[in-house]
Formats: structure tokens, sequence, C-alpha cells
């Protein structure tokens, strides 16, 4: 891959001002565009000095989003995988009640809705009121087993193929299953979150059928814990207008939490004080 001459523009007081989260996305589309980029182009064109460049191209290769060469950055092959289902559970776990607590708040009652598979839909499948009723569609088998005895909710789960860990079901079976409903509201977990990327996951079935069943259900609420914010896993889900609103916590930096909204994506903050509060009380 040969380097592009980038075009270079007269620098201003917008550019020099430009938040870095919003330099990175213009970084990010110029390599994805097929090119390597230049240290020095990009110092010139935005107005910046090198060593801040630099420390973009370093921040956009810890993600996983481009591969550092000599000079400048071009597109990563790079394939992140995604940690153990322990080790999600524990981590960021009273941001992920706090977003749940958020979610379920959305929720009025006598609707069908679907809970998607993950740590955080697991959490909010517990924080879901036990007086709510209504229908439940999910191909999470944690989700499913909390809500099962619950006397005014009906539970449907999508069988298929079954992964461990997240004891989450895939495949045409579970497909045929999501077929048969109207969801009015869907509940989304996230392998990765970004302003531009959009959704993205880890396991190729399961992004698969996100991208089925998204098309076709009412609102649609993404979950994700502040970490996963930025991120980038290998399998495409869909972009950030599908969804209603993004729900997360407030550890999230602001930068990239002016990023989504700059993209015209609604961002629902959750308090993880509450969360705090909330899971050292059940």
């Amino acid at each position: 891959m040969t380097a592009c001459n980038l075009t270079i523009h007269v620098t201003d007081r917008s550019a020099q001002l430009m938040l870095p989260v919003e330099r990175q996305k213009q970084i990010l589309q110029e390599v994805r565009g097929g090119h390597a980029v230049k240290a020095e182009d990009l110092s010139t064109r935005f107005g910046v000095s090198v060593e801040t460049v630099r420390r973009d191209l370093r921040q956009l290769a810890d993600k996983g989003l481009v591969e550092r060469v000599y000079g400048g950055a071009a597109l990563s092959l790079f394939s992140p995988s995604e940690d153990s289902f322990d080790q999600r559970r524990s981590n960021f776990a009273s941001q992920k009640v706090a977003i749940a607590s958020l979610a379920a708040g959305l929720l009025e009652g006598g609707e069908t809705i679907l809970i998607d598979i993950g740590t955080t839909c697991h959490e909010f499948a517990r924080a879901i009121p036990l007086l709510w009723s209504g229908r439940v569609v999910t191909n999470s088998v944690l989700a499913a087993a909390e809500l099962a005895e619950r006397p005014y909710v009906e539970v449907v789960l999508a069988g298929g193929w079954l992964r461990g860990g997240d004891l989450a079901c895939s495949g045409r079976y579970t497909a045929q299953v999501f077929d048969d409903f109207f969801v009015g509201l869907a509940f989304v977990g996230s392998g990765g979150v970004h302003p531009t990327a959009g959704l993205t996951d880890y396991h190729p079935d399961e992004a698969e059928l996100r991208r089925d069943w998204l098309t076709r259900v009412g609102r649609a609420y993404l979950l994700a814990d502040s970490s996963k914010l930025g991120e980038v896993a290998p399998c495409r889900v869909s972009p950030m207008e599908r969804f209603t609103a993004l729900i997360t916590d407030d550890g999230a930096d602001a930068e990239i939490i002016q990023a989504f909204t700059n993209e015209d994506v609604t961002v629902l903050i959750a308090n993880t004080d509450l969360g705090s509060r909330q899971a050292s009380g059940s």
C-alpha cells in the first residue's frame, strides 16, 4: 500500500480547535478509503503538531482500527478477541446495573420485547420490575432463565446452536423463532460501539442474526458500558442510525459522547452511583 498525497488545506482556528475524536474520525475515513496516511501531512492538514498526530495514530492503533507504519498509518488487519464471559461479567458491574435500571424504566407493560445476549442484557433482564407484564423473546438462555418464574411474563426462548459462557443461541433455528414475532422494543447488546463504524461484534453468526432482526423491530436501544465506546470488533452489525438511543454510563468521556451526538445519536447516560447502590442492595 502506497501513501497518498493528501490535499493540503490552509489551517484555521476551527481546525486547530477540532476535538481529538473528530480528528481521528477523519483520519480513519481516509485510511478506510484505501490510503495510507503520513503524520507530517496530517499535521499540516489539521494545524496541529506531528506529536499530536502521532498520539492520534497510537490511539487508533490501540483500538485495532489502523496499523502503524513508518511515518504514518494504514488500515489494520488486526481482529481483536473478546474477553471471557466471567471477565466481562465482573468488569464494570455497577455500570451495567445502572444501564439496566435506566433501560428497564422504558418499559410500559403489555408489549413484546426482545432481549439480546451478553452480560449487560442479562443484567437488564434482572432489572425488569417484578410486576411488569408482557412477552419476552430472547436467544439468551441466561435472560430466559432469569424471567422464567415471573408470573406475568411470557418467555419465548429462540433456541439454536448454543455458545458456552454467554449461553447464546444462534443459527437458522433461532432466526425462525424471531421471524414469528413483531417486536416493538428491543434491547441490544454490544461488542463494540463506534460513532461511525456503528455496532460491531465478535461472532459472525450472531452478528448476522442481529442484522436480520434489527430490520424488523420497532424501537431499538443499544446497551453499552463506557468501556465499549469507541471500540470496533471484527464483525459489522449495524450503523448507529438504526438505534433509538444509546444507553451508557456516566464514566464515558465527554469527547466520545460528543462524537456520538455529532452523528445525531441520542445518548442516555445512567447514574453509576445509583447503579452501585442497587447492586449492593440486590
